[in-house]
């Protein structure tokens, strides 16, 4: 669904026109993952895949949201009624920002929204973090707020930590908010400096492949979270801040110092090792060594399996799978226990990976995977 449709979806919900039309990517993270809430390093890339959301603004205090993509009426709310983890349905997502905007002292009138999105759900491709965005943006540009794609990005992970009750990081909602075309974004998530990266895959004859394996996962289920705890725990009997403390060199001796704690080493191993993958990774894009970074991906993913322990068979299979087929490199991406993998793969080698992956699959019996290219794309941005 197009601008133009989500405009008269919306006149034909609530009887007037919107004020306008925004849209927010979703994103893949190419490299850098488990590492946002621990003050690493991340980076992501913008989906050609947006949500969009149709809005007008209200003076009475009601916010009525709508998707074309969920069956019902629109659900109305009072923004003063707003309470966190009141909501386990998907109007949590944007009824948070709007919270979350009143909390930082910015006057909530009310809302009328309409959405729709073509950002897989369920996929580790960030569909809650562009339906944040969106709304933040298009209530930042109504409200004439001036904030930066960064602010709002905070201001979203505050809705989803606390109103929705998702443990997440930064890096979802920065991307979304932040990613420029052509370009993987370089983030610091302790200072949120950002750096465009140019990432020109068909300039060198390759191409990245997004693989959903359709096995849903969720952000605010425990295991999660225990994931995010036991990363905290380490930082603590470090006796640092954050596990980004951790020089790539002085790892050894970290792990020393922890002794018997077997799954905080792991965790730990994992979060260090991929913050230093993320700089080697940005090393090569700077020096135009594209195909370079196909075995780094793969390092990661054995890192994600093996000592943080999120992947699941289906992700496993789609890595090994598309190394056998010829890939320069494949990983998991997102948070994991579900969700999406990616594969670097050449030009020429598309088809048959993809074809070997979907054979993989319908052998092992699972539902059948999606398989689209991710190409780098804009930012949050009015389009109307």
């Amino acid at each position: 669904m197009g601008a133009l449709e989500v405009r008269e979806g919306f006149t034909a919900l609530y009887g007037t026109a919107p004020e306008g039309v925004w849209a927010a990517p979703g994103r893949v993270n190419l490299i850098g993952e488990h590492t946002d809430y621990n003050d690493g390093f991340v980076m992501p890339f913008a989906l050609p895949h947006t949500t969009l959301a149709a809005v007008a603004r209200r003076t009475d205090g009601v916010l009525r949201l709508h998707s074309a993509d969920m069956p019902g009426a629109p659900v109305e709310l009072r923004v003063a009624d707003l309470t966190p983890e009141s909501d386990r349905n998907w109007t949590a997502y944007p009824a948070g920002v709007v919270w979350a905007l009143s909390q930082a002292g910015h006057e909530m009138t009310g809302a009328d929204i309409h959405l729709s999105s073509t950002v897989p759900t369920g996929a580790g491709l960030s569909s809650s973090a562009a339906l944040e965005v969106v709304v933040a943006l298009a209530l930042n540009d109504l409200h004439g707020l001036n904030l930066r794609g960064w602010q709002l990005a905070r201001l979203c992970q505050r809705a989803e930590n606390i109103y929705v009750g998702a443990p997440t990081g930064i890096m979802d909602q920065t991307a979304s908010a932040c990613c420029e075309a052509g370009h993987a974004l370089f983030l610091d998530t302790r200072d949120l400096s950002q750096r465009q990266i140019p990432f020109d895959l068909a300039a060198e004859g390759l191409r990245l492949l997004v693989v959903d394996t359709r096995v849903g996962h969720a952000h605010s289920d425990g295991e999660y979270g225990r994931r995010r705890e036991g990363c905290e725990k380490g930082a603590a009997l470090l006796g640092v801040d954050a596990l980004r403390d951790i020089p790539a060199d002085g790892l050894d001796a970290a792990l020393d110092r922890l002794g018997d704690e077997e799954e905080v080493r792991r965790l730990v191993r994992h979060v260090v090792t991929e913050n230093a993958r993320v700089e080697r990774v940005v090393s090569h894009l700077q020096s135009d060594d594209l195909r370079s970074i196909g075995p780094i991906l793969t390092e990661g993913h054995i890192s994600l399996r093996d000592d943080f322990r999120v992947s699941c068979p289906e992700l496993d299979l789609v890595v090994d799978t598309a190394l056998a087929a010829g890939a320069l490199g494949a990983r998991m991406t997102g948070g994991g226990f579900g969700g999406s993998a990616i594969t670097l793969v050449e030009e020429t080698d598309v088809e048959p990976v993809t074809e070997a992956i979907e054979k993989a699959f319908t052998t092992a019996g699972h539902t059948p995977p999606r398989v689209f290219e991710a190409v780098p794309s804009a930012g949050a941005h009015r389009v109307d």
